[in-house]
């Protein structure tokens, strides 16, 4: 090699020395959920949340010295849509987890396919008590789905008591065709039966249903003088909107989805008074939740969320993975997992500030005490109770689990 040539090896060799190392691979995680259809004012909600955190913790420095970058598809609300997303994010896109799921049929159908990768999935907002059990102990060494939304048997319980505790005695019971609506269903005749009261009807719907005449006809021939209501906005407007069109009035209850702005929409003031139980309420009293609000109203241009809850239920599970992938040092499936089981640190989210939410036995984040009702107000979510208003500083946090 000549001197010329032999320099302008050396110089190369320097420059590859001294050149800036590239950076490092961004971490990859789903956000799946339905962006269109019925069921897009609480995917929309939870997406945009979902971003909202990932921006923020990676303007910090991101995990591990590396960005989160969120794989965005939408399931359209279908199962068949939620498994082929599920595939295309684990094998073509290789997320180390994934958030959302708003629907509980699109949770069913999906999460397994985590499961068998030993990929953890965080349910976010879908809320069929039959998710997180769908693969535990015994059957499976370890269950890979997560979840920090609050599930059916905790809403339903609130529902009855409520209800009970109003002083009605015939209830009705209205829910949708979906496994959502039917299981949800179930939940509600169990606690009632613990209860020793029968509904005095009990009656099904389907999504996109905009006549409930008969159902609710059935109901008020049998004397019911309260409706207990699972399903999502559409649908449970399309009830609100029965009522008043038959001049109807008892009080209803239902599921948290009539916070969804469709409900809202829909409804109009016949949604006023309407119930629901919910875990986040849009009020700016704690300081996170402040901040939280300010930000998606200025990022997103609007002046409420579409559904408040599962904007901050996406918010905080984007916090709650990235505490756990900087626990596990890296992005191993089940090391993640354990992480999520064991948190070491405190995470403080807007519905509450997450101290050990998870164990291998309890994969579920929120217990029944950190829900509150919610009520429709002239367009608005507000809280039902005056006392919960009263204590809207004061962050509501887990029972601890005997598990």
């Amino acid at each position: 090699m000549t001197f010329t040539g032999r320099a302008a090896a050396a110089a190369l060799l320097c420059s590859i020395a001294f050149a800036p190392s590239w950076a490092a691979d961004p971490i990859k995680i789903g956000l799946s959920g339905p962006y269109t259809g019925g069921s897009s004012s609480m995917g929309v909600s939870m997406r945009d949340g979902a971003k909202l955190a990932a921006a923020e913790i990676n303007k910090a420095g991101g995990v591990l010295g590396r960005q989160i970058q969120l794989v965005e598809r939408d399931d359209e609300a279908k199962n068949e849509v939620g498994a082929q997303v599920a595939q295309e994010l684990i094998n073509k896109e290789k997320v180390v987890a994934t958030v959302g799921f708003i629907n509980t049929g699109v949770a069913l159908a999906a999460q397994r396919f985590y499961q068998e990768a030993e990929i953890p999935v965080f349910n976010n907002v879908a809320t069929g008590t039959i998710i997180t059990n769908q693969f535990k102990e015994p059957d499976y060494d370890a269950n890979y789905v997560f979840r920090n939304s609050a599930y059916d048997v905790l809403q339903a319980g609130l529902m009855v008591d409520e209800a009970l505790a109003q002083g009605h005695k015939k209830i009705a019971i209205l829910a949708d065709s979906t496994n959502y609506g039917q299981l949800g269903r179930e939940d509600i005749e169990k606690y009632l039966a613990a209860k020793g009261v029968k509904p005095v009807a009990v009656e099904k719907f389907n999504i996109k249903d905009v006549d409930m005449t008969a159902q609710l006809l059935k109901s008020q021939q049998a004397g019911a003088d309260v409706i207990l209501a699972y399903g999502i906005g559409p649908e449970l407007a399309q009830i609100a909107n029965g009522m008043a069109k038959l001049g109807w009035k008892v009080p209803m209850i239902t599921s948290w989805p009539s916070s969804m702005q469709s409900f809202i929409d829909i409804a109009g003031s016949n949604g006023n008074g309407v119930i629901m139980p919910q875990t986040f309420i849009e009020d700016q009293t704690l300081p996170k939740r402040k901040a939280f609000l300010e930000n998606y109203y200025k990022t997103y241009g609007v002046t409420k969320i579409p559904t408040p809850v599962a904007g901050a239920q996406g918010y905080d599970s984007i916090y709650l993975l990235a505490a756990a992938i900087k626990q596990a040092g890296g992005t191993d499936g089940p090391k993640i997992r354990a992480a999520l089981e064991n948190l070491n640190e405190k995470v403080e989210g807007v519905v509450t500030t997450y101290d050990k939410p998870f164990t291998a036995k309890d994969h579920n984040a929120i217990s029944r005490n950190m829900v509150v009702f919610g009520k429709v107000q002239d367009g608005k979510i507000v809280y039902a109770k005056p006392e919960d208003a009263k204590n809207a500083g004061v962050v509501r946090v887990k029972e601890k689990s005997s598990n």
